[in-house]
């Protein structure tokens, strides 16, 4: 029997065999080639069909995993119109007379090592994508078709890490749960894991030994454990405890249509967030009280142009419907930093996460702005509608906000159009907006708390760094005087306040955010009765 940890994404107990996940490498070989044209539209035609395989892959991750998933993609097809990137392999195949296999790899490799060069985290994590696109070309020039699970049966994917694209062709309906050696708790894999709402391992201690491949094995998600071969005593002890986990699971339905109210009578209103309006069905399935974040960017992902008012409003529309009038709240236009859009032609910076992003890009480009707006307050006709804000850092960007929002209500209304009141709210992901929140409060009639965005800030740690993970801790005493302050601000200005980000779906930290007085909670639509839980027992 071999124990072996790992940091654990998801709780739950998965057991059954071990799949060693192996990738299928093409074996380089330089040749010398007479006709270079022949060769570089074997090239062009490779890249083609690399572009129309993400294309794919993005529109599969958006549906399976949400826009977080997906937008790797949107990165991964604009690396491969690369000018720069496509000229390293063209001159290399005219000036060397060399296959296009050879060009495509060398000059991959030689982008890579640039990228994991550079000082700036976001710009060294592009040369895992760098090669996994040059990959993708080799692979479609050498006549490799990306493979799956060979198996016949649920099984524990065991790899040493696995990249967007093998994680999105993967047969979901064959995982039992997911192990990887490397990777983070923001990885592709425990993104996947987390809606699949499966156990998951990562930075798990494990050798990724060919003996392992097919072996008996128990994921604990609880504990964050790989037992491989477990003797009958630890197999029928981690029988009982996915048997308990999944009767505790079964019976969180029950808690379907009743209070979030302590036993001595506090109330909270726990939400959910969503990516895409097929998450729609999952809020409803949970019992949410409503949407507490609506990422709208995911309408601007995957797309060569601004998406048009019209095509908004449906989206918009579809949402508000499908939830029977409970309140969506939706965030807008939050792209920028690790969320690109080749088409906005945001300026490379040196320091993307704080740069030109989110609200200070609708300030900017207000047409693009008003535009999303008039969508919003249209599709408000049909359901319950809030507006949040993000990166706020000062009351002249409400105020300036307000200004346009009116603007737009005045154009519809002249316009004949009807749209219902709408709650203008905003995002506190900064320290800065933090200090000056009772002012902030009095402006807008609610607060949604990004822990994500404001443990990263106050902590000044790249939260997209794993090199840092042991000390990026969103429980420092700092992040949560951050949170308590916000709270009494919030209220002594007149505003309700809640959470949106990673850290509402803690349970450890649950009667301390009702100690602190918030007055929502919103989670992936995984963890609403699970939360639902822990609120009436406290």
């Amino acid at each position: 029997m071999v124990i072996c940890s790992g940091k654990s994404v998801l709780e739950g107990v998965a057991i059954g065999k071990i799949y060693l996940f192996k990738k299928q490498e093409y074996q380089l070989v330089k040749t010398q080639v007479a006709d270079t044209e022949c060769e570089i539209a074997r090239f062009t035609e490779a890249k083609e069909k690399a572009i129309e395989q993400l294309d794919a892959l993005y529109q599969k991750a958006l549906v399976e995993a949400g826009e977080e998933q997906a937008m790797i993609f949107d990165v991964h097809k604009m690396m491969l119109d690369d000018g720069d990137y496509l000229d390293g392999i063209c001159n290399m195949i005219r000036d060397e007379k060399v296959n296009a296999e050879y060009a495509v790899t060398m000059t991959g490799e030689s982008f890579s090592a640039v990228f994991a060069s550079m000082d700036d985290e976001y710009m060294k994590a592009r040369s895992v994508d760098v090669l996994d696109i040059s990959r993708r070309v080799v692979n479609n020039l050498a006549g490799i078709v990306e493979g799956g699970i060979a198996s016949d049966v649920p099984v524990i994917l065991l790899a040493d890490d696995l990249s967007p694209s093998e994680t999105v062709q993967l047969d979901k309906s064959k995982i039992l749960a997911f192990v990887t050696k490397n990777g983070s708790a923001n990885s592709h894999t425990a993104i996947l894991a987390r809606s699949m709402n499966i156990p998951a391992l990562v930075k798990t201690d494990v050798a990724l030994l060919e003996d392992y491949n097919g072996c008996q094995a128990v994921v604990d998600g609880m504990e964050g454990q790989l037992i491989i071969n477990p003797d009958e005593a630890t197999t029928q002890r981690m029988i009982r405890k996915k048997m308990d986990f999944e009767k505790e699971r079964t019976q969180l339905l029950s808690l379907i249509g009743k209070d979030n109210v302590t036993r001595d009578g506090r109330r909270i209103n726990v939400y959910a967030n969503i990516g895409n309006t097929q998450d729609v069905e999952k809020v409803l399935e949970s019992d949410a009280g409503g949407i507490g974040l609506f990422r709208s960017e995911f309408i601007y992902l995957g797309r060569e142009t601004y998406p048009t008012e019209e095509e908004q409003f449906q989206i918009y529309k579809e949402v508000l419907s499908g939830m029977k009038g409970k309140k969506v709240i939706i965030r807008t236009l939050d792209i920028g930093a690790d969320k690109q859009v080749d088409y906005f032609e945001l300026p490379r910076e040196e320091n993307p996460a704080m740069g030109y992003r989110a609200i200070r890009i609708c300030l900017d480009r207000v047409q693009v702005f008003k535009t999303q707006l008039r969508a919003i307050y249209r599709a408000s006709a049909f359901g319950t509608a809030a507006i949040m804000f993000p990166m706020i850092i000062s009351v002249s960007e409400i105020v300036r906000i307000k200004e346009i929002v009116e603007e737009v209500k005045a154009e519809l209304t002249a316009e004949g159009v009807s749209f219902n009141r709408v709650e203008l709210g905003i995002m506190i992901e900064t320290p800065a907006a933090v200090m000056i929140s009772e002012e902030l409060a009095r402006e807008v009639e609610f607060f949604s708390i990004g822990t994500n965005d404001l443990t990263q800030y106050t902590l000044a740690i790249d939260r997209q760094n794993q090199s840092l993970d042991s000390i990026y801790d969103p429980h420092h005493p700092a992040v949560l005087r951050m949170i308590r302050m916000t709270v009494e601000n919030g209220h002594k200005g007149g505003a309700w306040v809640g959470i949106c980000g990673e850290l509402a779906a803690d349970k450890s930290l649950t009667k301390t955010f009702l100690d602190m007085g918030l007055d929502e909670l919103s989670v992936s639509p995984t963890y609403v009765l699970g939360l639902r839980k822990t609120i009436r027992e406290i």
